[in-house]
C-alpha cells in the first residue's frame, strides 16, 4: 500500500530523506527507494556526544545510505540548534513557561533549513522524514490548502509536532509511514534486513536523553535560584532551588506536606514562586492562544466548534475557539492572530509555552502556544 501510494505520488520523485538513524527514517528511505524515487539521504549535526542527534545517530544514518545505495549528505547545524532551541529553552523555563521544542525545532531547525540545503546544494524540491502523519494536497483538498492530517496509528500520530508548519513547507514534504503503523514498521525493517530494525527508540526529548535528564540539562545552564513554594493565598509550605524544575499540574516532586495531594497551579517567575493548590482547584475552563498558525483551513474570522489537543499525549477535547485581534507582536511576526478557547468541561493542567492544536476529526486545523495566565494580587503578596 505505501509503496503504491509513493509510485503514485504527483510531481518529481527526487527526494531527500531526513536520516537521524532511527528505524522510522531508515524504512522511510527504503520505502521511497523500493518506489523508484532518486533518493539521498541528509542528515543534521544537532549536538555534539552520544545520542541519537550526535555521533550514534550520524553513523547509522550512514550505514542505511550505504545499504541502500544512495549518496549521504550531513549539514552540521549545531549552531542553529543552540540558538533556535536551547537558548529558547532556557529562556522559557526561566520564565516561568514549559517551553515546547519539538514543534519549534521542525520549523526553526530541520525541515525549512533541509529544504533550502536540497534546493541550494542539490537542486532537489522535496524533503521525506519518519514522521507518523499524512497529507493532502492542496490540489485535492476541499480547503485548496495542503492539508495535515494525523497519522492512521493513533499511538504514534505525531502530527501534533507538525501544526507550525507554514504552507510552503507542507506542500513540499513526503510522510512515507502515514499510514503504517509502528509495529508494522519494525516488522518491514526486519524483512528489509535494515541494520536499524531493532534498534530501541528514545522515550526522552533528545536533551534529556543526551544530558541523561531533562533536569541535568537546565542545571548545566541555570544556577540554584532559591524561591518559595506557597499555596493561592500566599501561605508558604516550603521552597524551590528553581522554578526550571516545576511544570503545571506537576504533583510528586513538591517537596511540600499538607492535607490533601498538591499540584502545581502556577510559576511566578516575577516573584520566583511557585503556586500550588489542590486538584479541584487546579483545572481551568479555558485559555489564551497566541502564535497561531493556520493549517488546513483559512484563518476563522468567526467562533468555531473544534477538538483541541493540550500535549502530546493528551486526548482531544470540545472547545469553542474565538479569533481575537492580532497583537502587535503577531502582526510583526506575519501571525494571522490569537484566539480565546473556551473547553466544553473544564481541563486540567494547562500549561503555559505547550501547544494547543486544533482538530476537525483526522485533520489537523492549526494551533498555537497556551499563554501565561496573568498574575494574581495573592501572588504578589
Amino acid at each position: 500500500m505505501a509503496i503504491e501510494r509513493l509510485r503514485a505520488w504527483p510531481g518529481e520523485q527526487r527526494v531527500a530523506v531526513g536520516l537521524s538513524g532511527g528505524v522510522d527514517s531508515s524504512l522511510s528511505a527504503a520505502l521511497l527507494v523500493q518506489a523508484g524515487w532518486q533518493v539521498e539521504g541528509l542528515t543534521l549535526w544537532l549536538m555534539s556526544g552520544k545520542g541519537s542527534c550526535c555521533a550514534e545517530g550520524l553513523v547509522d544514518a550512514a550505514g542505511i545510505c550505504e545499504q541502500l545505495a544512495v549518496p549521504h549528505h550531513v549539514v552540521d547545524s549545531r549552531e542553529r540548534f543552540k540558538a533556535e532551541i536551547i537558548d529558547f529553552l532556557v529562556e522559557g523555563y526561566a520564565a516561568g513557561v514549559t517551553p515546547l521544542p519539538c514543534s519549534r525545532c521542525n520549523r526553526e531547525v530541520k525541515f525549512t533549513p533541509m529544504l533550502e540545503w536540497a534546493a541550494e546544494q542539490r537542486g532537489i524540491g522535496r524533503i521525506a522524514t519518519g514522521h507518523y502523519a499524512r497529507l493532502l494536497p492542496a490540489e485535492l483538498s476541499p480547503s485548496g490548502r495542503t492539508q495535515l492530517l494525523r497519522g492512521l496509528d493513533g499511538q504514534k500520530d505525531q502530527s501534533y509536532f507538525l501544526y507550525d508548519l507554514p504552507q510552503s513547507v507542507l506542500e513540499r514534504l513526503v510522510f512515507p509511514l502515514g499510514e503504517i503503523s509502528k509495529a508494522d514498521t519494525r516488522l518491514e525493517a526486519e524483512r528489509l534486513g535494515l541494520r536499524t530494525a531493532s534498534k530501541p527508540e528514545s522515550q526522552d526529548l533528545c536533551l534529556a536523553d543526551h544530558h541523561g535528564s531533562m533536569k541535568a540539562f537546565l542545571d548545566a545552564y541555570l544556577p540554584p535560584r532559591q524561591g518559595e513554594i506557597c499555596l493561592a493565598d500566599g501561605t508558604v509550605l516550603g521552597s524551590h532551588d528553581g522554578i526550571e524544575h516545576f511544570t503545571i499540574g506537576q504533583r510528586k516532586g513538591l517537596g511540600v506536606a499538607w492535607r490533601e495531594p498538591l499540584h502545581v497551579l502556577r510559576i511566578d517567575a516575577a516573584m520566583n514562586r511557585v503556586v500550588v493548590a489542590p486538584r479541584s482547584e487546579a483545572a481551568r475552563g479555558g485559555c489564551l492562544v497566541g502564535a497561531v498558525n493556520w493549517v488546513s483551513i483559512d484563518p476563522p474570522k468567526r467562533p468555531l466548534e473544534l477538538e483541541v489537543q493540550v500535549r502530546y499525549r493528551s486526548a482531544p477535547v470540545q472547545a469553542l475557539l474565538t479569533p481575537l485581534e492580532p497583537s502587535l507582536a503577531d502582526a510583526a511576526a506575519g501571525r494571522p492572530a490569537r484566539c480565546q478557547l473556551q473547553f466544553k468541561e473544564e481541563q486540567f493542567s494547562i500549561t503555559p509555552g505547550q501547544a494547543a492544536v486544533f482538530y476537525d476529526g483526522a485533520v489537523l486545523l492549526g494551533g498555537g502556544l497556551i499563554q501565561p495566565e496573568p498574575a494574581t494580587a495573592a501572588s504578589h503578596q
